[in-house]
Protein backbone atom coordinates (compact mmCIF):
# COMPACT_ATOMS: atom_id res chain seq x y z
CA UNK A 1 0.00 0.00 0.00
CA UNK A 2 1.42 3.37 -1.01
CA UNK A 3 1.42 6.58 0.99
CA UNK A 4 0.19 9.58 -0.98
CA UNK A 5 1.89 12.84 -0.11
CA UNK A 6 0.88 16.22 -1.50
CA UNK A 7 3.85 18.37 -2.52
CA UNK A 8 4.11 22.15 -2.21
CA UNK A 9 3.08 22.34 -5.89
CA UNK A 10 -0.26 20.70 -4.93
CA UNK A 11 0.67 17.49 -6.75
CA UNK A 12 0.02 14.12 -5.10
CA UNK A 13 2.98 11.74 -5.22
CA UNK A 14 2.81 8.13 -4.05
CA UNK A 15 5.66 6.62 -2.05
CA UNK A 16 6.01 3.07 -0.82
CA UNK A 17 6.29 2.85 2.97
CA UNK A 18 9.55 1.37 4.14
CA UNK A 19 9.05 -2.31 4.90
CA UNK A 20 9.63 -3.84 8.31
CA UNK A 21 12.82 -5.36 6.91
CA UNK A 22 14.05 -1.98 5.66
CA UNK A 23 13.47 -0.41 9.05
CA UNK A 24 15.08 -3.27 10.96
CA UNK A 25 18.17 -3.21 8.74
CA UNK A 26 18.42 0.58 9.03
CA UNK A 27 18.18 0.29 12.83
CA UNK A 28 20.88 -2.41 12.87
CA UNK A 29 23.20 -0.18 10.85
CA UNK A 30 22.53 2.68 13.26
CA UNK A 31 23.36 0.36 16.18
CA UNK A 32 26.65 -0.47 14.45
CA UNK A 33 27.41 3.25 14.23
CA UNK A 34 26.63 3.64 17.93
CA UNK A 35 28.72 0.58 18.77
CA UNK A 36 31.62 1.98 16.77
CA UNK A 37 31.35 5.25 18.66
CA UNK A 38 31.40 3.37 21.99
CA UNK A 39 34.54 1.48 20.96
CA UNK A 40 36.17 4.76 20.01
CA UNK A 41 35.55 6.50 23.31
CA UNK A 42 36.26 3.56 25.62
CA UNK A 43 40.03 3.90 25.34
CA UNK A 44 40.20 7.69 25.60
CA UNK A 45 39.65 8.43 29.34
CA UNK A 46 42.80 6.66 30.50
CA UNK A 47 44.92 8.41 27.91
CA UNK A 48 43.57 11.87 28.81
CA UNK A 49 43.36 11.24 32.57
CA UNK A 50 39.69 12.20 32.62
CA UNK A 51 37.23 11.26 35.31
CA UNK A 52 35.27 8.30 33.86
CA UNK A 53 31.91 9.49 35.14
CA UNK A 54 32.03 12.95 33.59
CA UNK A 55 33.65 11.70 30.42
CA UNK A 56 31.16 8.95 29.71
CA UNK A 57 28.13 11.12 30.41
CA UNK A 58 29.27 13.95 28.14
CA UNK A 59 31.17 12.16 25.40
CA UNK A 60 29.63 8.69 25.31
CA UNK A 61 26.13 8.59 26.78
CA UNK A 62 24.88 11.97 25.55
CA UNK A 63 25.59 11.44 21.80
CA UNK A 64 24.29 7.85 21.94
CA UNK A 65 21.05 8.88 23.66
CA UNK A 66 20.41 11.70 21.18
CA UNK A 67 21.66 9.89 18.06
CA UNK A 68 18.25 9.30 16.48
CA UNK A 69 16.94 12.79 17.23
CA UNK A 70 20.04 14.66 16.08
CA UNK A 71 20.63 12.59 12.95
CA UNK A 72 17.04 12.95 11.72
CA UNK A 73 17.04 16.68 12.52
CA UNK A 74 20.35 17.49 10.84
CA UNK A 75 20.14 14.92 8.01
CA UNK A 76 16.65 15.88 6.85
CA UNK A 77 14.72 12.91 8.20
CA UNK A 78 17.49 10.36 7.81
CA UNK A 79 20.08 8.58 9.87
CA UNK A 80 23.16 6.72 8.71
CA UNK A 81 21.09 3.55 8.54
CA UNK A 82 18.24 5.24 6.66
CA UNK A 83 20.67 6.73 4.16
CA UNK A 84 22.13 3.28 3.52
CA UNK A 85 18.67 1.75 3.09
CA UNK A 86 17.33 4.62 0.97
CA UNK A 87 14.57 5.59 3.41
CA UNK A 88 13.46 8.85 4.96
CA UNK A 89 11.03 10.27 7.52
CA UNK A 90 8.25 12.36 5.97
CA UNK A 91 5.06 14.04 7.19
CA UNK A 92 1.83 12.48 5.97
CA UNK A 93 0.54 15.90 4.89
CA UNK A 94 3.56 16.46 2.67
CA UNK A 95 5.19 19.16 4.79
CA UNK A 96 8.74 19.04 6.08
CA UNK A 97 8.99 17.38 9.52
CA UNK A 98 9.97 19.86 12.18
CA UNK A 99 11.91 19.48 15.39
CA UNK A 100 8.67 18.80 17.27
CA UNK A 101 7.85 15.79 15.08
CA UNK A 102 11.37 14.40 15.39
CA UNK A 103 11.23 14.94 19.16
CA UNK A 104 7.96 13.01 19.48
CA UNK A 105 9.36 10.13 17.40
CA UNK A 106 12.52 10.08 19.56
CA UNK A 107 10.70 10.12 22.88
CA UNK A 108 8.27 7.38 21.90
CA UNK A 109 11.07 5.31 20.36
CA UNK A 110 12.77 5.25 23.75
CA UNK A 111 9.51 4.28 25.47
CA UNK A 112 8.74 1.61 22.86
CA UNK A 113 12.19 0.08 23.11
CA UNK A 114 12.21 -0.07 26.90
CA UNK A 115 8.58 -0.87 27.64
CA UNK A 116 7.66 -3.20 24.79
CA UNK A 117 10.09 -6.13 24.92
CA UNK A 118 12.91 -4.51 23.01
CA UNK A 119 10.84 -3.42 20.02
CA UNK A 120 8.37 -6.25 19.40
CA UNK A 121 5.30 -4.02 19.52
CA UNK A 122 6.78 -1.34 17.17
CA UNK A 123 7.57 -4.07 14.64
CA UNK A 124 4.03 -5.40 14.83
CA UNK A 125 2.60 -1.88 14.59
CA UNK A 126 4.58 -1.12 11.43
CA UNK A 127 3.58 -4.46 9.91
CA UNK A 128 -0.16 -4.05 10.47
CA UNK A 129 -0.43 -0.29 9.98
CA UNK A 130 -1.38 0.52 6.41
CA UNK A 131 1.01 3.47 6.28
CA UNK A 132 4.08 1.83 7.80
CA UNK A 133 3.87 3.74 11.07
CA UNK A 134 5.05 2.77 14.53
CA UNK A 135 3.51 4.43 17.59
CA UNK A 136 5.94 7.34 17.40
CA UNK A 137 5.03 7.95 13.76
CA UNK A 138 1.31 7.85 14.53
CA UNK A 139 1.74 10.42 17.32
CA UNK A 140 3.98 12.68 15.21
CA UNK A 141 1.98 12.36 11.98
CA UNK A 142 4.99 10.91 10.15
CA UNK A 143 5.99 7.76 8.37
CA UNK A 144 9.14 6.32 6.82
CA UNK A 145 9.10 5.90 3.06
CA UNK A 146 11.32 4.11 0.60
CA UNK A 147 12.92 6.63 -1.72
CA UNK A 148 12.80 5.72 -5.38
CA UNK A 149 16.07 4.81 -7.09
CA UNK A 150 17.63 7.26 -9.56
CA UNK A 151 15.55 7.43 -12.70
CA UNK A 152 16.89 6.31 -16.04
CA UNK A 153 16.72 8.12 -19.37
CA UNK A 154 13.55 6.24 -20.22
CA UNK A 155 12.02 7.15 -16.86
CA UNK A 156 12.56 10.88 -17.27
CA UNK A 157 11.37 10.79 -20.88
CA UNK A 158 14.41 12.53 -22.33
CA UNK A 159 14.71 11.52 -25.95
CA UNK A 160 16.76 12.92 -28.82
CA UNK A 161 14.73 15.62 -30.56
CA UNK A 162 14.52 15.69 -34.35
CA UNK A 163 16.54 18.38 -36.11
CA UNK A 164 13.35 19.96 -37.46
CA UNK A 165 11.65 20.01 -34.05
CA UNK A 166 9.10 22.85 -33.76
CA UNK A 167 8.55 24.51 -30.40
CA UNK A 168 4.85 24.29 -29.48
CA UNK A 169 4.66 26.06 -26.12
CA UNK A 170 7.17 28.93 -25.78
CA UNK A 171 5.78 29.73 -22.33
CA UNK A 172 7.53 26.67 -20.90
CA UNK A 173 10.38 29.16 -20.33
CA UNK A 174 8.49 30.08 -17.17
CA UNK A 175 9.13 26.63 -15.72
CA UNK A 176 12.16 25.35 -13.83
CA UNK A 177 14.18 22.17 -13.63
CA UNK A 178 12.27 21.36 -10.45
CA UNK A 179 8.98 21.65 -12.35
CA UNK A 180 10.34 19.26 -14.96
CA UNK A 181 11.27 16.79 -12.25
CA UNK A 182 7.71 16.86 -10.89
CA UNK A 183 6.27 16.36 -14.38
CA UNK A 184 8.58 13.43 -15.08
CA UNK A 185 7.75 11.83 -11.76
CA UNK A 186 4.02 12.17 -12.45
CA UNK A 187 4.41 10.58 -15.88
CA UNK A 188 6.61 7.83 -14.50
CA UNK A 189 4.05 7.07 -11.79
CA UNK A 190 1.35 6.75 -14.44
CA UNK A 191 -1.62 7.59 -12.21
CA UNK A 192 -4.29 9.35 -14.26
CA UNK A 193 -5.39 11.68 -11.45
CA UNK A 194 -1.82 12.73 -10.67
CA UNK A 195 -1.16 13.41 -14.36
CA UNK A 196 -4.36 15.47 -14.61
CA UNK A 197 -3.51 17.56 -11.54
CA UNK A 198 0.04 18.10 -12.75
CA UNK A 199 -1.16 19.20 -16.20
CA UNK A 200 -3.70 21.58 -14.63
CA UNK A 201 -0.99 23.10 -12.43
CA UNK A 202 1.37 23.61 -15.38
CA UNK A 203 -1.42 25.25 -17.40
CA UNK A 204 -2.23 27.51 -14.46
CA UNK A 205 1.38 28.61 -14.04
CA UNK A 206 2.12 29.16 -17.74
CA UNK A 207 -1.30 30.20 -19.01
CA UNK A 208 -1.07 27.59 -21.78
CA UNK A 209 -4.34 26.44 -23.33
CA UNK A 210 -4.44 23.29 -25.43
CA UNK A 211 -6.71 20.47 -26.54
CA UNK A 212 -3.97 17.86 -26.10
CA UNK A 213 -4.59 15.09 -23.62
CA UNK A 214 -2.91 15.61 -20.24
CA UNK A 215 -0.22 13.00 -20.87
CA UNK A 216 0.61 14.23 -24.37
CA UNK A 217 0.61 17.81 -23.09
CA UNK A 218 3.11 17.01 -20.32
CA UNK A 219 5.34 15.05 -22.69
CA UNK A 220 5.28 18.00 -25.09
CA UNK A 221 6.14 20.41 -22.27
CA UNK A 222 9.19 18.27 -21.45
CA UNK A 223 10.29 18.19 -25.09
CA UNK A 224 9.80 21.96 -25.46
CA UNK A 225 11.74 22.64 -22.26
CA UNK A 226 14.54 20.37 -23.46
CA UNK A 227 14.55 22.14 -26.83
CA UNK A 228 14.76 25.59 -25.18
CA UNK A 229 17.44 24.70 -22.66
CA UNK A 230 19.82 23.15 -25.21
CA UNK A 231 19.68 26.10 -27.59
Amino acid sequence: MSVTIRTSQNVSVAYEPASVGDRILAAMLDYLVIFGWALLVFGIPARLNLAPGTFYIIVAVFPVALYDLLSEWFLNGRSIGKIAMGTRVVMLDGSQPGLGAYLIRWLLRMIESVAFLGGIVPIITVAVNGKGQRLGDIAAGTTVVKLKPPVSLDDVLIRPLPENYVLQFPDVRMLSDRDMSIIRQALHQGDGLVIERTADKIKQVTGIQTDLTDRVFLETVISDYQFITIQ
